[in-house]
């Protein structure tokens, strides 16, 4: 095991024993690997861009920043096969908060986020990146499905499915189970 002394300023370090009590760690040194480790884990996956993954961008910015909403919105336009969902939120009468789950290839989400955080008038800027395997099959009661990845999701292709009642016995809804000829009192 390597040895090594640091040296930290006065507050730095009593908010580090406060961390150090919170989380319960029983040493200093407990704690320092356990940081070290998260920052190396970050700063790998920081460097890695091949595959695919899911991401949320959560970004706050002055919404009177001149033309800063417009730029905002082409950038998500100009990416939108990577946007999934955008949700905003008013913080005050200057502030605004947007979320942003994006899926896609990790060089572009990455790419994408850096360009969103990097604009003038964005205060804050964090992506959370979760690598994933993307387009693979699996099965449904038996039969392999294969999930495409389209380039482009039109909005023709969303379906929404209303709720439908269902039968307490079988559990197919209402119309669609042959077996019943009226719809039993579920």
């Amino acid at each position: 095991m390597d040895r090594f002394t640091i040296s930290l300023e006065h507050e730095l370090a009593r908010e580090f024993d406060d961390l150090i009590r919170e989380r319960g760690y029983a040493s200093r040194s407990e704690a320092v690997r356990d940081v070290l480790r998260a920052h190396l884990q970050s700063r790998s996956e920081r460097r890695e861009v091949t595959g695919h993954c899911i991401a949320t961008l959560s970004y706050v910015y002055n919404h009177h920043e001149r033309e800063l909403c417009e730029r905002l919105n082409r950038l998500q336009h100009d990416h939108h096969d990577l946007t999934v969902a955008t949700t905003h939120a008013h913080l005050d009468h200057e502030q605004c908060i947007e979320n942003v789950i994006l899926k896609g290839r990790t060089d572009a989400v990455r790419r994408f986020a850096d360009s969103i955080i990097s604009e003038r008038g964005v205060r804050h800027g964090q992506l959370n990146l979760v690598r994933v395997d993307l387009g693979q099959s699996h099965k449904h009661g038996g039969a392999a499905h294969q999930h495409l990845k389209p380039r482009h999701w039109p909005l023709s292709a969303i379906t929404l499915h209303p709720a439908r009642p269902v039968h307490t016995r079988c559990r197919i809804p209402h119309g669609d189970c042959s077996s019943h000829r009226t719809p039993p009192a579920c």
